[in-house]
């Protein structure tokens, strides 16, 4: 039964571009092809009966001591949480309404007075860091992405499946691009890094934009977990202890690297088509770095990479980003950059975002322009993914 604390925005045509689903433990269990099921990524217990994510028959080194257990908690933080049978997992016992069911989402949706959300994993992005087997990872991502494709099946476009394709090897995300776009998925994402150390915009994956182009499917990059050798290490007592805090304020600076990366690597000249989408970092900060791009780009060091054109120009023909809802000061660079190129994204349900979102949105938008409101808050996201 939905919460009924729960909040109601009062602006119609609002589409969350960027929410999450709490995957089923026994996910990659069932839809893991028969060759790799003994290595599923799994939830278990320890021996003082705290759960932990197993990857590849291994106990994760992070995601352990009920970690798995806050990630979906974010209505028990707002009061809304929903009363329902227990399971004994604690993962499962702690989401939040519509976090697991696709059914309870789509009447969060309605109660909420949202159109759409976009879904993103929530155990798809721990796994991968502690996964470098390429052939492994990818079949991983297969398995989720057949399984969201599913569970947004019977929800008539109004839950859209964003498909999960790690950068480990060009000709494994070629096929599995190939394979997604003929289920109907729209767009797919890469956490910010990648195992070989090479980054987004390498050569060496160019191929995987030549076919996102070709297939017309939108490239988000998307934080997650990361491999511990990415850990920021300038500050030493900050890459051990309890420094969570500190890891997650800073965890946009992963994605501005692998963003600054295709303009290092000339990738917008080169697929002129691609489109690209940066997730859950924060919008504010992309006036302030592609005045920095400009500029850079003019100087002297402009001449040591392939672009023909100044960076913004190609943000504003080809790049999009969501916010916070929280974030007020964004109000002040979207008019700036340009009304067209934001999202908002709710992060629902982890718990290292408010949630009072739509509360939050309801006050950004009355900081903006008239013009820019029903952009952000849904038509320039269905325009990007070519659903409107």
């Amino acid at each position: 039964m939905i919460p009924s604390r729960l909040p109601r925005l009062s602006l119609g045509g609002a589409v969350d571009a960027d929410g999450h689903i709490l995957e089923p433990p026994d996910l990659w269990e069932r839809y893991l092809e028969p060759e790799y099921r003994e290595r599923a990524v799994r939830i278990r217990k320890d021996d003082q009966g705290l759960e932990y994510l197993e990857v590849d028959g291994r106990p994760s080194k992070r995601v352990r001591k009920n970690f798995t257990a806050m990630m979906g908690s974010m209505d028990r933080l707002g009061g809304f949480e929903s009363e329902r049978e227990p399971t004994g997992l604690a993962y499962v016992d702690t989401a939040s309404f519509g976090a697991m069911d696709a059914r309870e989402r789509l009447e969060r949706l309605d109660h909420e007075n949202l159109e759409r959300a976009f879904l993103y994993p929530t155990l798809g992005l721990l796994w991968e860091a502690e996964c470098e087997d390429a052939e492994l990872a990818m079949a991983y991502a297969r398995a989720y992405n057949r399984w969201i494709v599913d569970f947004c099946s019977g929800s008539e476009g109004r839950l859209v499946p964003i498909a999960h394709v790690p950068f480990v090897a060009a000709e494994l995300a070629e096929a599995e691009l190939r394979r997604v776009a003929r289920d109907g998925v729209r767009g797919f994402f890469a956490p910010p890094y990648t195992w070989s150390r090479k980054s987004h915009g390498h050569p060496d994956h160019h191929r995987i934009f030549a076919v996102a182009q070709e297939l017309g499917l939108v490239f988000g990059i998307h934080p997650s977990f990361e491999p511990l050798w990415t850990i920021q290490s300038r500050f030493g007592d900050m890459t051990r202890g309890h420094t969570a805090f500190f890891q997650n304020v800073t965890t946009g600076d992963g994605i501005r690297g692998a963003f600054t990366s295709l303009f290092q690597h000339g990738v917008f000249d080169l697929f002129p088509e691609l489109r690209v989408v940066v997730l859950e970092s924060g919008a504010g900060w992309i006036g302030h770095w592609l005045e920095r791009l400009d500029a850079v780009f003019e100087s002297p060091l402009g001449k040591t990479v392939p672009l023909e054109h100044p960076p913004s120009e190609y943000f504003r023909r080809q790049c999009w980003i969501s916010g916070d809802p929280d974030e007020r000061a964004v109000a002040g660079v979207i008019p700036f950059v340009g009304e067209d190129r934001f999202f908002w994204a709710s992060d629902f349900p982890h718990s290292d975002h408010p949630p009072e979102y739509l509360q939050n949105l309801e006050r950004l938008v009355a900081l903006l322009p008239e013009s820019a409101r029903s952009k952000l808050l849904g038509e320039n996201v269905l325009r990007c993914y070519r659903l409107s």
